[in-house]
């Protein structure tokens, strides 16, 4: 079951977009995200690729947000280089993002169907980490 839709942030989508443009360059970084923060902050950050698996631009985008003090984010959007638009995000990044923020809202789409859904929408029935850790006493 989703959840009812919500705004889509424009000036987010945009931010992305900006560093895809003039930050991504060449085959390491290719994808950009951007994230609002609670406090209205954004956030941007670029993917580190490597023939390793380097980490995705979401998962660069939360430490990012953390050392600039951003705990707690509210919506996050990726988008590609060389204008490949919005990218949602892969199976790992859905469940790292899933797990640090529960209510996190997610932009994905394309064209005229962009639009914002819940993290929980992108990854249903899935195993949240918290919930299988024992209590500290």
């Amino acid at each position: 079951m989703t959840s009812r839709p919500h705004p889509v942030d424009h000036e987010l989508i945009e931010a992305a977009a900006h560093i895809a443009r003039t930050r991504c360059r060449g085959d390491n970084h290719t994808m950009a995200a951007a994230a609002r923060a609670q406090d209205g902050r954004i956030v941007t950050a670029v993917n580190a690729y490597h023939f390793t698996g380097g980490p995705c631009a979401e998962l660069v985008l939360i430490g990012t947000a953390a050392a600039q003090g951003a705990y707690d984010l509210d919506t996050i959007v990726a988008v590609g280089d060389r204008d490949r638009g919005v990218v949602p995000p892969c199976g790992r990044c859905r469940q790292v993002l899933l797990d640090y923020f529960p209510t996190l809202k997610v932009i994905v789409g394309t064209g005229d169907s962009i639009r914002t859904v819940r993290i929980t929408d992108l990854l249903p029935e899935s195993y949240v980490w918290a919930d299988h850790q024992l209590d500290a006493e």
